[in-house]
């Protein structure tokens, strides 16, 4: 069973209704780590040592945060920058993160329909997640398409508790060994055919 690592940013986790619900269904979970870095680091002196021994015992990462300003927080930024040190993670020695999986957790408050070319946001969610992937690519990892929740500010009871559930059945399909065969040209994980099964 794959051991998954979800570091988690949310500067105001308290007053985030979507990012509580996934979080608490998945944290407890057997073999998986729910790391939140705020709560970890409020004063933003990140433990390098400590994150790659984490990131070492884990095969898979999955950046979960907000889409703060078409990113994400500023501790995640700043835990990128740090952590992932050349020779380390990149670079002729950097062989650290070879062949992990990883991918973005996300949640916005605007609706899917607004991320496309003629949408209000101008570019699509995989566009505004390029840094993400080529942060990957460079460590050697596989890159997977993000776990995404839009529209947050409307989702309805019925529409959150799915998502959450989904989330759930997500996490469960990484660990028995989900691979990137598995949802070829699928803009996010949350539309692969495993988790419309009963």
């Amino acid at each position: 069973m794959k051991k998954i690592l979800i570091l988690f940013s949310h500067p105001k986790f308290e007053k985030s209704r979507v990012n509580q619900t996934l979080i608490h269904h998945v944290t407890g979970k057997e073999n998986v780590t729910v790391h939140d870095l705020y709560e970890e680091y409020p004063d933003f002196n990140i433990d390098v040592v400590a994150e790659k021994e984490l990131l070492n015992t884990h095969d898979v990462i999955i950046w979960h945060h907000p889409f703060y300003w078409y990113s994400c927080p500023p501790l995640m930024k700043q835990w990128l920058d740090l952590v992932l040190e050349f020779n380390w993670a990149y670079g002729p020695k950097g062989k650290a993160l070879q062949d992990k999986i990883c991918l973005n957790a996300i949640t916005t408050g605007a609706s899917k329909d607004m991320y496309c070319s003629k949408g209000y946001n101008s570019f699509t969610i995989e566009q505004f997640l390029r840094p993400f992937e080529q942060t990957a690519i460079l460590c050697g990892m596989q890159y997977f398409p993000p776990f995404a929740v839009m529209g947050t500010h409307t989702l309805s009871d019925e529409e959150l508790q799915e998502y959450k559930n989904n989330y759930g059945k997500f996490i469960t399909l990484l660990q028995a060994g989900l691979t990137i065969n598995d949802f070829e040209n699928t803009s996010f994980i949350n539309d692969i055919p495993q988790l419309k099964q009963d």
